[in-house]
């Protein structure tokens, strides 16, 4: 079952709606916050890319290794199956990431098959590629393909951000953060957006991309 998607901000104001009437807390947040960002994107190759990109280190770096992956034109399955690691690691990429780049490019997946693919689908196949985890299949799921009800526990800032607003006396595991998101259904995706714009409030730094 794909769900509620994600398309305006209308889609997302409500989702607040819902999530400040059920849990007050995040009514607190987004007293603090204002509104909540749309962080719709497209879909497809260059966005997972983007996310193995992304993955264990901090926004900044993310964002000026893209610009040069982008300025090189590594952003396609061509370009990239057309180079080699060590061309991918002059770009900035590490020997890992560069792996993973090489491995995306060859898995051949149908980007428009997983617009109408159930989310648990969407992550199955993103994890079936080497180095994307289920916090990169998460995030793509949330963001390129608006799922309204997917949460990205593993990720450190939604971790820091609900220990924070929770008051809880240490940062939730992925196992009880996930648990915890539970009761966020079905507009799980919000209180993400929710929870890393608190995290940009209390700690005066992006969360995600």
């Amino acid at each position: 079952m794909v769900g509620r998607i994600i398309e305006t901000e209308a889609c997302v104001a409500e989702g607040v709606d819902w999530l400040c009437a059920t849990e007050p807390r995040f009514a607190e947040a987004v007293a603090l916050t204002g509104p909540l960002p749309l962080r719709r994107r497209p879909d497809g190759f260059a966005q997972l890319l983007s996310a193995i990109v992304s993955q264990q280190v901090s926004v900044a770096s993310a964002r000026a290794i893209w610009a040069r992956l982008e300025a090189a034109g590594m952003t396609t399955p061509d370009a990239i199956r057309a180079t080699d690691e060590a061309g991918l690691r002059a770009l900035g990429l590490s020997r890992q990431k560069a792996g993973y780049a090489l491995a995306l490019a060859e898995a051949g997946i149908d980007f428009e098959a997983l617009r109408t693919a159930p989310t648990d689908e969407v992550v199955s196949t993103l994890v079936a590629v080497k180095g994307i985890g289920i916090w990169t299949a998460e995030i793509y799921a949330m963001f390129s393909l608006g799922r309204a009800d997917v949460f990205a526990p593993g990720d450190l800032a939604l971790q820091e951000a609900a220990r924070l607003l929770f008051g809880l006396e240490a940062r939730p595991k992925e196992r009880e953060l996930r648990r915890m998101a539970e009761a966020w259904s079905p507009w799980r995706s919000v209180a993400a957006r929710a929870l890393w714009a608190y995290y940009h409030v209390a700690k005066q730094r992006e969360g995600i991309v």
